[in-house]
């Protein structure tokens, strides 16, 4: 008789089913938290269902996605095991990269692929998306939790997310209302947000150990470094969908991410209408930002032209607004609790942004 085959089980190959089921155990009442009153049924279906019926009465709904993920601040949150946040900055991402057309996010999707699943620490970091969700005033509907043994290391994990949002066609916003004289407002930002990490690890997160980036810096106001690059990422969307439906008479928007100012703001840009940005002033800024990105400008050694091209230098979302209508798009915005600052001004030029 041939030789039995060893029993082996799914656990065995490293995939913990049953610590599976008791992590969408743990997040099930944040996941709840969230919902909104067109969500279908809860957690356990193949798919997650969301009723269009309260959007009839747009004129010409168009749906908008989105789709982003944290990136290698994952790898800062690891060192330090701290989760509680980035799952802000993954809703974050997301839902900033569809207001900027005149969308409402609706619903959000997240998917977590992890080395070795423990149910308490999945929860943490999905208790920090349903949070970013609350803050944008979208569902968490679904997601996936992937276990992946042999490939990824136990304590590694990387982040997606996915968003869907809805525009009445008429009410878009973008670079073709843009015209030559709008003003262009800055939103303040948090700090570095979710972009440039590669470069934060390497001139101030490599070499250092865990208690040397907990000390509170004099540079960072007293802040650590820990606590400084791990911040998390300012969501927008919801103040700004509520500024809009105020009837705030937007033109045009930018989420400041990944190439910074320099490359996005020139995405709400007409192809004949240049951004000219008012850098100004020795450490190449004209207005106050979080002291953590000086600090990582100086320890780059970066030129104002490259720190502009890789943070968002103090900057999170641009507004662009016509100069007549300025104070209205500020007290709209400032009714949402936003602090709005002049940074520029549209010029006749070829869809590019320049300072001065």
């Amino acid at each position: 008789m041939a030789d039995q085959p060893k029993h082996v089980t799914y656990a065995d190959a490293g995939v913990d089913v049953d610590e599976g089921a008791r992590a969408v155990d743990c997040i099930k009442d944040a996941v709840k938290a969230t919902n909104r009153p067109e969500v279908i049924g809860g957690l356990g279906g193949f798919g997650s269902c969301f009723s269009m019926k309260g959007f009839k009465d747009m004129e010409d709904p168009v749906l908008v996605s989105g789709t982003d993920g944290v990136g290698t601040k994952l790898a800062i949150a690891q060192l330090l095991d701290r989760h509680d946040t980035v799952g802000e900055d993954l809703v974050a991402m997301c839902v900033d990269d569809v207001v900027p057309i005149g969308a409402e996010p609706l619903f959000f999707l997240d998917y977590v692929a992890i080395g070795k699943l423990r149910a308490e620490h999945v929860a943490e970091i999905v208790k920090g998306i349903a949070e970013g969700c609350k803050k944008s005033g979208c569902a968490l509907v679904g997601g996936e939790m992937a276990e992946h043994p042999g490939v990824m290391n136990p304590d590694d994990y990387d982040l997606a997310g996915f968003v869907v949002g809805v525009v009445d066609r008429p009410k878009m916003i973008g670079p073709k209302k843009v015209q030559v004289g709008d003003v262009i407002l800055g939103l303040p930002s948090s700090g570095i947000h979710s972009n440039g990490y590669s470069l934060v690890r390497k001139v101030a997160i490599e070499g250092k150990t865990v208690e040397e980036l907990n000390e509170p810096l004099a540079e960072l106001g007293g802040e650590s470094l820990a606590d400084a690059v791990l911040r998390p990422t300012t969501i927008y969307a919801g103040g700004l969908v509520a500024a809009l439906r105020a009837g705030a008479p937007i033109h045009a928007m930018a989420h400041i991410t990944g190439g910074g100012i320099t490359e996005n703001l020139n995405r709400a840009l007409p192809a004949d209408i240049d951004a000219v940005v008012y850098r100004g002033g020795e450490d190449g800024s004209a207005w106050d930002m979080p002291p953590v990105i000086p600090y990582m400008v100086k320890a780059a050694g970066l030129t104002p032209d490259e720190a502009y091209k890789t943070f968002n230098m103090g900057v999170g979302m641009s507004i662009i607004c016509s100069p007549e209508d300025k104070d209205e798009v500020v007290a709209k915005l400032e009714a949402e609790g936003f602090k709005p600052f002049v940074m520029g001004e549209c010029v006749p030029g070829e869809g590019k942004v320049t300072y001065r």
